[in-house]
């Protein structure tokens, strides 16, 4: 979490947050036992985060263009601040491990590259699936593709460039998705309109997770407007992370769920 907007979002989360016990739902219960609740340690997890440290230890410096929600064009950055202030925290990746090796989509996408750890936790979670993975910023791009190949990730793809862009020519390529990991602009509009892009090809097993949901007031606004949308039938907020689902069949529930 690189922003929390408002702190009283924290203390309303914790109020109303269920466990297990709480949850009167067959897949959700199940969902939390296996997933959300669920600490256990896979081999992969330690690679990945010796990988992370020797990433905020690096001295190099690169160019990175951003076109998300601190878009100013390109600026030199260290790879150690991006290791810091930009990748995935430890547990909110393993808990992208946990899902994808619980549902073992065959399709993946990933909107927001940027160092490549979200991207190895969920690629080594389900080695078979097609995983495509976007970053905007080339040289961000090409030390994440180094580090793919120093973690033996052999079934990433990856595409680089202003989203906008690159995401209609991707989606074009794929029959259908089964996970989505929105991780690349948090602004408003453009979360809503790559989730409205890909929103025809979910497949009835697939889910679709959001980072950063209070990460300002668009990007809340945001994720209010998608847990409404019909064909999400159960979303589920972990304040951080927000989850939807497109169960046919199943009555539309919301969850918020403590994580």
């Amino acid at each position: 979490m690189k922003k929390i907007f408002l702190p009283s979002h924290y203390i309303n989360y914790l109020f109303k947050a269920k466990g297990l016990h709480g949850t009167h739902s067959a897949f959700v219960y199940e969902l939390y036992e296996k997933v959300i609740g669920n600490n256990v340690s896979y081999y992969d997890f330690a690679p990945i985060e010796h990988l992370r440290h020797t990433l905020l230890q690096s001295t190099e410096v690169i160019d990175v263009v951003d076109f998300g929600a601190g878009a100013g064009g390109s600026t030199k950055r260290k790879v150690s601040d991006i290791a810091k202030r930009s990748s995935i925290p430890e547990k909110q990746g393993q808990l992208l491990f946990r899902l994808v090796n619980f549902l073992q989509p065959k399709t993946m996408l990933e909107m927001g590259t940027s160092l490549g750890i979200s991207t190895l936790y969920q690629a080594k979670a389900c080695p078979t699936a097609n995983f495509i993975t976007m970053e905007g910023s080339p040289q961000t791009a090409a030390i994440a593709t180094r580090n793919f190949g120093l973690l033996k990730a052999i079934n990433i793809k990856q595409v680089t460039g202003n989203f906008d862009e690159t995401l209609p020519a991707v989606l074009k390529s794929i029959p259908s998705l089964d996970y989505v990991f929105f991780d690349g602009n948090h602004r408003k509009e453009p979360t809503l309109n790559y989730f409205h892009q890909c929103l025809p090809l979910a497949s009835d097993s697939a889910v679709f997770i959001f980072d950063d949901i209070r990460w300002s007031q668009g990007m809340y606004e945001a994720w209010q407007e998608i847990i409404k949308e019909p064909i999400a039938t159960v979303t589920i907020d972990l304040f951080s992370f927000g989850l939807v689902f497109f169960r046919k069949g199943q009555v539309k529930q919301h969850f918020i769920m403590k994580f």
